[in-house]
C-alpha cells in the first residue's frame, strides 16, 4: 500500500497546453502516406492532407506541431516548398529516397488549419543562411506588400498567417553542423536578431540546447544572457531553450527490439524514461543561474522511444511497432512534464504518424490509434491547468536498475502521478511501472473540494 496527500487548494504553476506538443519530421511514412497522400488519392483528404489522421489527432487535443525536422530541417531550404515548380532534392538524412516537395510551406499551414492548432517551425541554420530564415519569416507572417508578403500571395496566400514558435537551428551539436557550443551561441544570437517580429506576430525563438546531459552546452548558452551591451533586452535571442533525450534499452548502441525483451530489458528502458527527471532538473538549475524569473522556457522539443528498426523495413525509415511498454514511457514522462511545469513550456513527441513512437499508424486506407495515443487521450485535461503536488508519505516502491559505465544505480520509483486543477476539477494521473497490480490511496485535501476528481 502507497499513501500520497494531494492539497486541492493550494496554489502551484500551470501546466503548459505545449508540453502535449507533437513532432512530425520529412521521414520515413511520417509525412508522405502518413499525413500527405496527395489530393488525388482515394483516401479522404483536403488537397491532400490525410482527414481520417486530423481527426485522430484533433481528439487528442494536439497543442502544436513541430516541422519540418529535425534533422531533415537542417538541409531544408523553404523556398523549394512552395509554387507550382518544385525542385527534388534528395533526403540523405533518413533513407537516402528522394524528396520532391510536394508537401511545403502552404500545405503544412493548410495542416495547421484544420487541426485548429500551433504551428512550430524549425529553421535551417546548419546549411541555411540568415537571410533565408528571416525571410522565411517575413513570408508567412507579414500583412503589407514587403518583397515576401508579395511572394506568398503569389502563391496564393493573401492574409499572413500566425506562427509564433521558430526553432533556431536543430541538433547544432551533431546533425544540424557539429557546431561547437560558442560558436552555436554566437549564431543563436545572430539568427535571433534578425527573426524579427512582424505586424501582431510576437516570435518565441527556441535556441538549440543540449544533447542529453551535456550540461557545459547549456552553461555556455545561457551565459549569452546578461549584459550584452547593446540597450537590447538579453532575451530577445532567444525565449526557449531545447532539450532531446530517447528512451531505449540498454544502450544507444543496444536499443533492443520494439515487441521482443526481457524483464530486464524493461527495466532499462523505464529507467532511462525516468532519467528525464534528472535531465530537466540539472538543466533548469542552470537556466536558474542566469534566468532566476524564469523567463526562458526548457522546450523538450524531441522525446520518446527508440528501438531498433522494424526487421525487413528501410532503418532510415525508423519504424517500429508499440507495445504496453511504449505506453508506459508516455505516461511517465507526461508525469515528469507536469511536475516540472516551473520551467517546462513545451514538449513534442517523436514523431506523428508511423515513424518512432508515432501516435498514429497508417497502412493504405487504415489507421490504427496507437498505445501512445491513448495515453495522450487521458492526459489531455491536464494542460492549462493548475499544478497540484502531489507528496508521497513513506517510501514508495523502487527497483535497483544497474548500468553500464559509470552512471550509477537508478533507483526507479515504481509508482509516479500527476495531478492539476481546472475551471474547479481535478485530474489526477497514475503511471504503474511494476509488472505487478499495485494499490495506493490518494488523500485529497481542500477547504472546499472540486466539483469532480478526474481519472487514474
Amino acid at each position: 500500500m502507497t499513501d500520497a496527500v494531494i492539497n486541492l487548494d493550494l496554489p502551484g504553476p500551470v501546466v503548459s497546453r505545449h508540453q502535449h506538443g507533437h513532432f512530425a519530421e520529412h521521414l520515413g511514412r511520417c509525412i508522405y502516406d502518413g499525413i500527405f497522400v496527395g489530393p488525388d488519392s482515394p483516401i479522404p483528404n483536403d488537397n491532400g492532407i490525410r482527414l481520417d489522421v486530423v481527426e485522430a489527432l484533433k481528439e487528442i487535443g494536439i497543442p502544436n506541431l513541430r516541422w519540418p525536422g529535425g534533422c531533415f530541417a537542417d538541409d531544408y531550404h523553404w523556398k523549394d516548398g512552395i509554387g507550382e515548380d518544385r525542385p527534388t532534392v534528395v533526403n540523405s538524412l533518413w533513407g537516402d529516397v528522394v524528396e520532391d516537395n510536394s508537401f511545403g510551406t502552404h500545405e503544412f499551414m493548410r495542416l495547421i488549419e484544420l487541426l485548429g492548432t500551433e504551428p512550430y517551425i524549425c529553421g535551417n541554420v546548419g546549411s541555411g543562411t540568415v537571410q533565408e530564415m528571416s525571410q522565411w519569416v517575413e513570408y508567412l507572417t507579414r500583412g503589407d506588400d514587403s518583397p515576401m508578403a508579395r511572394l506568398r500571395r503569389e502563391n496564393g496566400r493573401d492574409e499572413p498567417w500566425s506562427v509564433k514558435f521558430w526553432g533556431v537551428g536543430n541538433e547544432s551539436w551533431g546533425c544540424g553542423g557539429n557546431m561547437r557550443p560558442e560558436h552555436y551561441a554566437d549564431l543563436a544570437r545572430q539568427y535571433g536578431t534578425y527573426c524579427r517580429d512582424h505586424g501582431d506576430n510576437t516570435l518565441y525563438r527556441i535556441a538549440c540546447g543540449p544533447n542529453v546531459d551535456d550540461y557545459a552546452w547549456t552553461q555556455t548558452l545561457m551565459a549569452t544572457v546578461g549584459d550584452l551591451g547593446c540597450g537590447c533586452r538579453p532575451t530577445d535571442h532567444f525565449q526557449g531553450l531545447s532539450l532531446h533525450h530517447y528512451t531505449f534499452g540498454r544502450s544507444w548502441e543496444q536499443k533492443g527490439s520494439a515487441t521482443e525483451f526481457s524483464d530486464d530489458e524493461y527495466w532499462y528502458a523505464m529507467a532511462n524514461a525516468f532519467r528525464m527527471d534528472e535531465l530537466i532538473s540539472r538543466h533548469a538549475a542552470i537556466m536558474d543561474v542566469y534566468d532566476p524569473t524564469r523567463r526562458i522556457g526548457l522546450v523538450v522539443d524531441e522525446w520518446g522511444t527508440w528501438w531498433e528498426p522494424e526487421p525487413g523495413s528501410n532503418p532510415g525509415f525508423l519504424v517500429q511497432r508499440q507495445t504496453l511498454r511504449d505506453a508506459l514511457v508516455a505516461s511517465v514522462t507526461l508525469d515528469i512534464f507536469h511536475n516540472h511545469a516551473d520551467r517546462v513550456f513545451m514538449a513534442n513527441l517523436a514523431q506523428t504518424v508511423n515513424v518512432l513512437q508515432a501516435v498514429l499508424v497508417t497502412d493504405g486506407e487504415k489507421l490504427t490509434r496507437t498505445p501512445t495515443w491513448h495515453v495522450f487521450k487521458l492526459n489531455q485535461g491536464h494542460g492549462d491547468g493548475e499544478l497540484l503536488p502531489v507528496a508521497w508519505r513513506g517510501d514508495r516502491a523502487v527497483r535497483a536498475v544497474a548500468h553500464d559505465g559509470p552512471r550509477p544505480d537508478t533507483q526507479l520509483p515504481l509508482l509516479h502521478a500527476s495531478a492539476t486543477r481546472r475551471d474547479g476539477r481535478m485530474l489526477l494521473s497514475v503511471t504503474n511501472l511494476a509488472l505487478e497490480a499495485t494499490t495506493a490511496t490518494f488523500d485529497l485535501r481542500a477547504a472546499r473540494p472540486p466539483s469532480r476528481a478526474g481519472n487514474c
